[in-house]
């Protein structure tokens, strides 16, 4: 088994849904450089995983469960065919944002598997959310990973 350690920023665009509204599909993309390791105890070297700008898609539906609480599933596709699968470890907390509009929120996921290079990946995902009055989303993601 192997730990990989990747941070990520990514944007994007909620759009609501479910009859109140209460369900929110989150498309968003890293619009900078996305850092994968791999971290042994005689050394940590950064040679697999995603080499360049743009290129991870993270796709989630996110559900509004309480005035301040949510829960989310979705994936983290790093490059075509090399995703992670993830779903939120209780509740997520929402609350007031930066901005007058803004919404921000945090939670803990659980990494369930995915495909290629994460197939049968397990560990912990820290995110945290910022959403604009016009939907626009930022996330940030620090993962611990264990990939086999």
């Amino acid at each position: 088994m192997r730990q990989c350690v990747y941070t990520m920023q990514v944007t994007g665009q909620a759009t609501p849904g479910g009859p109140d509204g209460s369900v929110l599909a989150i498309v968003a993309t890293a619009p900078g450089w996305t850092v994968l390791a791999d971290v042994g105890a005689a050394t940590s070297t950064s040679d697999w995983g995603c080499s360049k700008p743009g290129e991870a898609v993270f796709a989630s539906e996110l559900t509004l469960t309480g005035a301040t609480s949510y829960q989310e599933v979705g994936t983290i596709t790093f490059s075509p065919g090399h995703c992670l699968r993830f779903a939120t470890i209780g509740s997520g907390y929402v609350g007031p944002g930066p901005g007058p509009a803004d919404r921000h929120g945090a939670a803990l996921w659980r990494v369930d598997g995915g495909d290629g290079q994460f197939a049968g990946a397990g560990g912990l995902i820290t995110a945290q959310i910022v959403v604009d009055a016009a939907l626009t989303v930022t996330g940030y993601h620090l993962g611990v990973l264990v990939v086999p």
